[in-house]
């Protein structure tokens, strides 16, 4: 079967939430306090995430695609206006994917779409965050960005330690 790389629609809100539910579940276990990952992770969370995607998509400010597959939603990825990137106009909020079907390019492809279309709303540069224990830093370097200082974050049970990573010229980009 072909995955389908489309714009999210709030019928999509569902699928998104569940997707990230669980590739936090499945990237994260073992690299997070498990007190944290399983509040993150409940029942609870994956409702509220439902309705935050909802919302999200419906009020149109950021940029939200998913990664179809048999009509199920596999993957998806958000960005938006930088919040905490000085001198970078947007920021990859999120990425996420499910573990089967990582490898088969559809990270990469939602990534440029989202990139490409914040380009298209007039960002030259884009950044975000990821923990530094995250095997996907390596492939976001794999994608062109560079990395660009950090911060710790406290949360319950321990410290999180992500690393900026930037991608200066979005014209530079595969079309």
């Amino acid at each position: 079967m072909t995955v389908s790389v489309r714009a999210a629609g709030v019928a999509d809100a569902a699928g998104i939430a569940a997707v990230h539910t669980q590739s936090w579940s499945e990237t994260y276990r073992g690299r997070m306090p498990d007190a944290f990952l399983d509040r993150m992770t409940s029942g609870e969370m994956q409702v509220r995430r439902e309705a935050g995607w909802a919302q999200t998509v419906t009020q149109g400010a950021e940029v939200v695609w998913v990664a179809v597959l048999g009509g199920e939603v596999v993957a998806f990825a958000s960005a938006g206006e930088a919040r905490d990137h000085p001198g970078v106009a947007a920021e990859l909020l999120t990425l996420y994917s499910l573990n089967r079907v990582q490898g088969r390019g559809v990270g990469r492809a939602l990534l440029h779409a989202v990139l490409r279309e914040v380009r298209a709303r007039g960002a030259g540069s884009a950044a975000c965050w990821v923990l530094d224990v995250n095997p996907a830093r390596a492939w976001y370097a794999r994608q062109g960005a560079h990395e660009a200082g950090g911060k710790v974050q406290a949360i319950p049970g321990g410290e999180l330690r992500e690393v900026r990573m930037v991608w200066p010229d979005l014209g530079a980009l595969p079309d």
